[in-house]
């Protein structure tokens, strides 16, 4: 996200268990680019969503649903080296009825040996890892890590990127089972100078190696606005569910704030 953001187009799989893809409500919604931080550079910048239509039962005693929910994350990050920048989130979500929780940490390290010319021209390549605790009101897993190759290609009109994401349950049922697969893949054109505008795709298929059947597969699409433009450098998205594995609707927010 950092510097320039841009908006996904993002198509993801996730493969297996028996059961329908149904995720709570996220504290990020977005396809990882090029963007790094500087050596010795601190960032941050506030993700804010909401489900206005959504899932209001819960799937295992005590979550709280989607529906009506509110989620407020920091993500502070700093640059280590040209390549290499840690950060960590704070999500904190408040559920229908006034129901807060602190989400639970998660720390991430981004690591992007490729990246485009000064330009902003070229191919970029790298991956990201993030190790949560989480809340046992949001998932049964509550120990989980991501690991999430970044792929792609940007010009000055033009961005391409894919999130083949993996991830790991180390509590819960399904700790110790196969990875979710989650491939992501975003497209963006700008339209102005600083303003970019494009669709964000997202899907939750199942674990590795084991499918879902269609209709318990979830998909997602979103309409987004990406600004970078002084003093406003932020992401606004509104998303559709498609199928009725997804909620009906979420808003999303991203907003960088100077350090």
């Amino acid at each position: 996200m950092r510097s320039p953001i841009l908006p996904c187009l993002a198509a993801a799989a996730l493969l297996a268990a028996p059961a329908a893809a149904r995720a709570a409500l996220p504290d990020e919604i977005q396809v990882y680019t090029s963007d790094i931080d500087k050596p010795g550079e601190f960032g941050l910048e506030l993700h804010l969503n909401t489900t206005p239509s959504g899932r209001s039962t819960s799937d295992f005693p005590g979550e709280i649903p989607p529906a009506h929910g509110w989620r407020f994350t920091p993500e502070f990050s700093y640059g280590v080296t040209r390549t290499l920048e840690a950060g960590l989130y704070l999500p904190f979500v408040r559920g229908a009825g006034g129901r807060d929780r602190f989400a639970g940490p998660k720390l991430r390290a981004k690591w992007m040996p490729v990246q485009p010319d000064e330009q902003g021209r070229g191919p970029f390549a790298g991956v990201n890892v993030e190790y949560a605790w989480v809340s046992s009101a949001l998932e049964e897993a509550t120990r989980a890590m991501e690991v999430r190759p970044i792929l792609g290609w940007q010009d000055e009109r033009w961005l391409l990127a894919v999130n083949p994401i993996l991830g790991f349950d180390f509590s819960g049922p399904e700790k110790g089972a196969r990875p979710t697969f989650s491939p992501s893949i975003k497209v963006a054109r700008r339209v102005a100078e600083g303003i970019s505008i494009g669709p964000e795709y997202y899907t939750e298929l199942g674990k590795v190696g084991r499918f879902l059947p269609r209709a318990g597969q979830s998909r997602s699409l979103y309409l987004a606005v990406d600004v970078d433009r002084a003093p406003w450098v932020f992401n606004f998205g509104v998303g559709r569910g498609l199928d009725g594995a997804t909620d009906r609707w979420t808003v999303k927010a991203i907003f960088e704030i100077p350090f």
